[in-house]
This record gives structure tokens, C-alpha cells and sequence, in this order.
């Protein structure tokens, strides 16, 4: 197995898109804490954080669609380039004007959605990178690196505290955009697809017909959101499990927020030697179940050390979905409609999100942190266990029937 990781690193190519996501994932991270630290400072209010959430999360869902057309329309190499430059250049306008609340949220909703585009030409290139063979292990390492700088971000950035401010952190969060866009900009040429000589519009109208039409890819993507719908609430409940049910010291409550990063980058590491033992839709399908069942046993967890311990299997599962899903679409789906399946794929995960947020704080409201992680947990099994009915379903119909391209 160490061999196999030797060859995945042995290609240039993945060393430039590797090293390129892992600067830029650090950058986000601290940017957003940054940011979420100015907006509750200016405001004071807990609706404007909510907002700035849902701007970076949900808004770039409704764009999926034309995202994802983007990176079927151009050279993969230099969409991402682009995609990284005016991400920097945004920032630098963040970072510059730090402006009243309507328009940050507007340049965050603008630099999320180039961020989707970006997400889904990245997702794309990578069978351009490396070997077919090779793909689960190019997926988990590049998910154990990004993961694993995205969740050290936060501490990087209450050091950065004790010596610049939210201006300046913004000011390195978008150095490291301009970092990736040079890195990337060292990758190979990558094939572009056939154009198909329609418009953008009707590119991105086709894309979301072939998923439809395609019952594999429609089950696995409605299941996805069906699990993130439920099980995104976790952001929005962990304080109050730890501080109301738990009993838990500001620090404490911190910790928890750990347990899913630190569960992803162990995950990751395992499956970077080991995924290729695995049915990539099997993977996915075990990482939708472990994921939800991490929040339902959370909800039941009688101390601080055992809710991060829940979580920490949480976080196992969540790897098992990335690399499952993303390693089989990569295989699954025509060069030509890679990009707007992902840009649909995860627009679709962001507009989850914001339904988790919503529906859980509001859930919330009416009970308890410990009835919302529940809650969340059997929602998310159950919706594991009728994606797996659907996909078995689908799985014959797919042979006997080959969608059309």
C-alpha cells in the first residue's frame, strides 16, 4: 500500500493541485474566523453571523449548475487559476474596505460562488492527474491534507490575534489564493471536452438533465443531501450540548468542534492505504451511516470526553462519504459532464447545509441540543438506509439501460 501512495505523490501534477488546496484551505479557514469575529464585534448580533454563514454556504448552492458548466466549457488549468486570482482580489477588497455588513455579505456570496467553480473543476481534473488505479488514494490524501490544515486554521489564527488583526489576517488569507493560482498555474494541460456548440444556459440545462436522467447518480446525490439536510445541525448545537446538557467549560465546548476534523484526517489516512479494499458506493453509503449515527449517539453522550469521542467517529464517516462519492463520480461520469455533476452535486450540499441550520435551530428552539442531535442521527440513518435501497434498485437499470450522454 505504501507503494501505491509513493506513485500518487510521484505525480507532479497532484504535488501542484495538493499543495495548491492545502495553502488555499488554510487561507479560508482563517479568513472565516476572522471574519465571523468582525461581523459579531460590528453587530453584535447573532442573526448577522447566521448570515454570513448562509451567505457562504447557501448561496453558492442556487449557482451550482453554472458552476459546474464553467469547467466543462474551458481548460480545467486555467479556470482554476482564474477562479483563485479573483478569489484573492475580493479578499484583498475585504481586507482593504472591511465594509457594512449588506456588501460583505454580497463579496462573500460572490467569492463563495467562484469558490463552487472552483470545487467542481478541481474534483474534475483530478482523473487528468493520476492513474484510474490510483484515484481512492489521490482522493484521501488530498482530503487528509486539506482537512487537516482547515482544522489547525482556527489556532493558527488566534496566534496571528496576538500580532495583526482582522485586516491583516484577511490580508494572508488572500496571499495564500494568489500562492494556489501560481502553483496551479505549473500544472499540466489538461483535455478539454469536446465543446458542444450550445450556450452556457443550455450547457448547464443539459447537466442537470443527465443527472436526472441517470437514476445511480439522482439516488446518490438526493441521499447526500437527504444526510446533510439532517445532519448539518451538528455546527449549530454543539455549544449548547456542551454547555447546557453537559456542563461543559468554554474550552470544553471548544474541544468538541475538533472531534469531527480530528475523526477526518484519521479517516483519510486509512483510506489513502486502504480504500482501494473497498466498493467506492459501499464506502459512501457506510460513511453516510457512521456519520449520522456519530450524532445520534452524541445526542445521548453523558460527558464532554465522550460527545468529542462521538464526534471523532463522525468524522470517520464523513471521509468515507468524500472519497466514496467523489472517487466513484470520477469514474462514473463522462469527461465532458464531470464539472457541472459536481458543481450540482455540491450546490445542492450547500443549500443542505442552510436547510440544516434553519430547520435545527429552530428545532432547537422548541427542545434541546440533546433531542436535536437525535433527532439529526435517526434522520440521517434513515435516510442512509433508503440510499442504499435506491442504489441497489438502481444498479441493474443502469446495465440494462446506459444513460445517454
Amino acid at each position: 500500500m505504501g507503494n501505491i501512495l509513493g506513485d500518487v505523490w510521484g505525480s507532479l501534477g497532484f504535488r501542484w493541485l495538493f499543495g495548491a488546496r492545502a495553502v488555499s484551505f488554510l487561507g479560508d479557514s482563517l479568513g472565516l474566523v476572522a471574519l465571523l469575529l468582525w461581523v459579531q464585534g460590528a453587530t453584535g448580533a447573532a442573526v448577522a453571523v447566521a448570515l454570513l454563514l448562509l451567505a457562504g454556504d447557501f448561496v453558492p448552492g442556487l449557482f451550482g449548475a453554472l458552476a459546474g458548466a464553467v469547467g466543462d466549457r474551458f481548460e480545467l488549468r486555467r479556470v482554476m487559476v482564474v477562479c483563485d486570482l479573483v478569489q484573492g482580489v475580493l479578499t484583498v477588497g475585504m481586507a482593504v474596505w472591511l465594509p457594512a455588513l449588506p456588501l460583505l455579505l454580497v463579496m462573500v456570496a460572490v467569492r463563495s460562488v467562484v469558490a463552487t467553480v472552483f470545487q467542481a473543476s478541481s474534483r474534475s481534473a483530478m482523473p487528468g492527474l493520476v492513474k484510474d488505479e490510483y484515484l481512492e488514494a489521490a482522493n484521501s490524501a488530498l482530503g487528509a491534507g486539506t482537512n487537516g490544515l482547515e482544522a489547525v486554521g482556527p489556532l493558527i489564527a488566534a496566534v496571528l490575534f496576538l500580532v495583526t488583526d482582522v485586516r491583516g489576517i484577511l490580508f494572508i488569507d488572500a496571499v495564500t489564493f494568489f500562492a494556489s493560482a501560481v502553483m496551479l498555474s505549473r500544472l499540466p494541460r489538461l483535455p478539454r471536452a469536446e465543446p458542444s456548440g450550445h450556450s452556457f444556459v443550455k450547457d448547464a440545462r443539459d447537466g442537470l438533465g443527465y443527472i436526472w436522467r441517470s437514476r445511480a447518480i439522482r439516488v446518490i446525490g438526493l441521499g447526500f443531501f437527504a444526510v446533510v439536510a439532517f445532519n448539518g445541525v451538528d455546527d449549530v448545537a454543539m455549544v449548547f450540548l456542551a454547555k447546557n446538557n453537559l456542563h461543559g467549560s468554554d474550552s470544553a465546548s471548544a474541544a468538541l468542534y475538533a472531534g469531527v476534523g480530528i475523526g477526518l484526517v484519521a479517516g483519510f489516512a486509512v483510506l489513502a492505504r486502504y480504500a482501494r479494499r473497498f466498493r467506492m458506493v459501499a464506502l459512501m453509503l457506510a460513511g453516510f451511516a457512521v456519520s449520522s449515527a456519530g450524532n445520534l449517539v452524541t445526542g445521548l453522550a453523558w460527558a464532554i470526553w465522550a460527545a468529542l469521542a462521538f464526534q471523532v467517529i463522525r468524522g470517520l464517516g464523513i471521509s468515507g462519504v468524500d472519497v466514496g462519492i467523489n472517487t466513484h463520480l470520477q469514474r462514473l461520469v463522462p469527461p465532458e459532464l464531470r464539472g457541472r455533476v459536481f458543481g450540482n452535486l455540491y450546490g445542492a450540499i450547500g443549500i443542505a447545509a442552510g436547510i440544516s441550520y434553519v430547520g435545527g435551530g429552530l428545532l432547537l428552539q422548541h427542545t434541546d441540543a440533546r433531542t436535536t442531535f437525535v433527532v439529526a442521527g435517526v434522520g440521517g440513518l434513515t435516510a442512509a438506509g433508503l440510499t442504499a435501497l435506491g442504489v441497489r434498485r438502481s444498479a441493474g437499470e443502469e446495465r440494462a439501460h446506459p444513460v445517454p450522454r
